[in-house]
């Protein structure tokens, strides 16, 4: 695997710190700006709203700039959006600092995703993404306990500079190891726009948002379940967060080889496992031992969808793959906001702490179900689910490694 896939491990890594040590640092930021913890989770909001604005928009904007080139620019809005949180003096601003730092996240990860499966040959690509998906887990694992506890000792605005800090060093990675990749002569926004109307990209779309909101309708409430159901101190729940990253780490390891060797079984089985071991979770979540096994195993099968869904949203849009890509991240924080909020509403129902579970093995079955329409439709077909469907957009387009003369799928 090239040395460019470690920059962009890290522009996810930062990625991934911003976009969860908010939730950690709620209290402190409700104190620093005056506003209620309710009143401050908007936040939480305020970021995901620019994923949902900012992927298919800075996408299309940049459809005609070489990939390095648009990398660099959406990290150097990144690192703009984090500083502007730091230094933000009341929470309107601090709200419109937030949804600026989320406009490039999408876009960074579909540009990136891209990018990544044109460093290695077809047979490869999978693993090349997932390696990029490695910094977002390893953000659970260290950056945003990391971030969380700077916060906390120091101030909440420590911890964005910080994350400003890493776009920065992601910035100079990016410059020095990324390589040029030109664009196609067909590229721009309507060359984008048409591969988006392939309905195996709505379906893959609607996957990602209905199966990846089981994950999150659990994901949201973990902390409280923890607390109410198994007893684990709140000092100690920063811990078990990172017990789930590590599990998402090991998960997302596995999904690039399982990817590229049978995408479709890979998405199948990640979200079947998802829905059995959410209902496993809902069992076990009052006893501690059996509880964070299950955790560790809910963050592990979570991540076995994240790069099937990636590489076939890519398949699917041929020659224009990266508003697709885009828009996968943009799928799941709408996945975010909607398992949110169907968990929440068991739980303002009375149905217990622990109900979300129930909710989340719902979703991953409902999104099993759509991915299986999916692949019902794509047969007969091309085989536009092979990852090397996802190559370049001009047979001349740079690539670290020379692609094979043949692709992998077969007619």
């Amino acid at each position: 695997m090239p040395l460019a896939l470690l920059a962009l491990a890290v522009v996810a890594f930062g990625i991934g710190t911003t976009e969860f040590a908010t939730m950690g640092l709620l209290p402190q930021i409700a104190d620093g700006v005056g506003v209620s913890v309710p009143h401050a989770g908007n936040l939480v909001s305020a970021y995901a709203l620019g994923v949902v604005v900012g992927a298919p928009v800075l996408t299309g904007l940049g459809a005609r700039i070489p990939h390095k080139r648009l990398l660099l620019l959406l990290s150097g809005l990144f690192v703009i959006g984090n500083t502007a949180s730091a230094l933000a003096p009341n929470f309107g601003l601090l709200f419109a600092a937030r949804f600026l730092a989320g406009l490039p996240h999408g876009a960074l990860f579909g540009v990136g995703a891209v990018v990544a499966s044109r460093l290695v040959a077809p047979e490869r690509a999978a693993r090349a993404v997932s390696r990029m998906f490695l910094g977002l887990t390893v953000a659970n694992i260290v950056g945003v306990p990391a971030g969380t506890a700077l916060g906390q000792q120091l101030g909440w605005r420590y911890a964005y500079c910080a994350v400003a800090v890493i776009g920065l060093v992601s910035l100079a990675a990016l410059a020095l190891l990324v390589p040029h990749q030109p664009r196609g002569p067909q590229s721009g926004i309507r060359h984008e726009l048409r591969a988006m109307g392939n309905r195996q990209v709505a379906i893959g779309l609607a996957t990602a948002v209905v199966g990846f909101g089981g994950f999150f309708a659990v994901y949201s409430y973990l902390v409280p379940m923890l607390t109410h159901l198994t007893g684990i101190s709140d000092s100690s729940t920063t811990l078990v967060l990172a017990l789930y990253g590590v599990g998402m780490t090991v998960g997302t390891l596995i999904a690039g080889p399982l990817t590229d060797r049978a995408l479709r079984p890979t998405l199948y089985a990640g979200l079947a496992l998802l829905a059995g071991a959410l209902v496993a979770l809902f069992f076990a979540i009052h006893s501690t031992v059996p509880a964070l096994v299950m955790i560790t195993f809910v963050g592990a099968v979570g991540s076995l969808i994240t790069t099937p869904v990636q590489m076939l949203l890519m398949a699917n849009a041929k020659d224009a793959p990266t508003m697709a890509a885009a828009s996968n991240h943009s799928a799941f924080n709408l996945a975010n906001a909607g398992g949110a909020w169907l968990g929440g509403l068991v739980i303002s129902a009375g149905w217990g702490w622990a109900a979300p579970n129930l909710v989340g093995a719902g979703l991953a079955l409902a999104g099993l179900g759509l991915a299986f329409t999916g692949g019902i439709m794509s047969r007969g077909g091309r085989g536009s689910d092979t990852v090397a469907s996802s190559g370049p957009e001009t047979p001349t387009a740079a690539s670290a490694v020379p692609a094979p003369a043949t692709a992998t799928g077969q007619d």
